[in-house]
């Protein structure tokens, strides 16, 4: 009986002693009730593609599609303080081994980045990440299943070919000063 007591105290010490390392998701769900970010998520429906002829790789790239979360910091004159560290813990999770990089642009500061958790076949998350000191920094999570590279950029060509649903990008029209 001591040894479970004795085994259940080292078992509590060592889960609470663990150290969670921050995550995009978790940085998304901490500041998506701040003011200074916009928080948008936005289902598969967005491509209304009832209308358009799919070709077989447009319909897998859209099955393995399951939801994209947006999360934009926008940069103003009174708070150049917060967005730079908001950038720098954006910036420090995506150099977790977790996020691969598979393309970037542009230069220290302001540019853009495009990440993916899982390996190329088999990808769970896309990461779009981007930059500009005097607008803001916005990051997105494109998730979904079994996806790879193709896939991303054949649901870009689907929302250039489908009807898109503009209201569930309202919010981030709004952000960037678009009635």
């Amino acid at each position: 009986m001591k040894r479970i007591g004795a085994l259940l105290v080292v078992l509590s010490l060592a889960l609470t002693g663990c150290e969670t390392k921050p995550s995009l998701q978790k940085y998304f769900v901490e500041n998506s009730d701040n003011k200074e970010f916009l928080a948008v998520d936005i289902s598969p429906s967005i491509i209304n593609v009832d209308k358009v002829a799919l070709s077989t790789e447009e319909k897998k790239a859209l099955e393995s599609f399951k939801k994209m979360n947006v999360l934009a910091f926008k940069a103003d004159g009174k708070n150049q303080q917060e967005f730079d560290v908001e950038r720098s813990k954006v910036k420090e999770i995506l150099k977790d081994p977790t996020y691969q990089e598979l393309v970037k642009a542009g230069n220290g500061k302001d540019g853009a980045a495009i990440y993916f958790v899982g390996d190329t076949d088999h990808i769970s998350e896309f990461v779009l990440y981007g930059c500009k000191s005097e607008n803001g920094f916005a990051v997105a999570r494109i998730i979904g299943d079994n996806m790879n590279p193709n896939d991303v950029m054949a649901l870009f060509g689907l929302m250039k070919k489908g009807n898109i649903d503009m209201e569930q990008l309202k919010p981030l029209q709004q952000l960037m000063g678009k009635p």
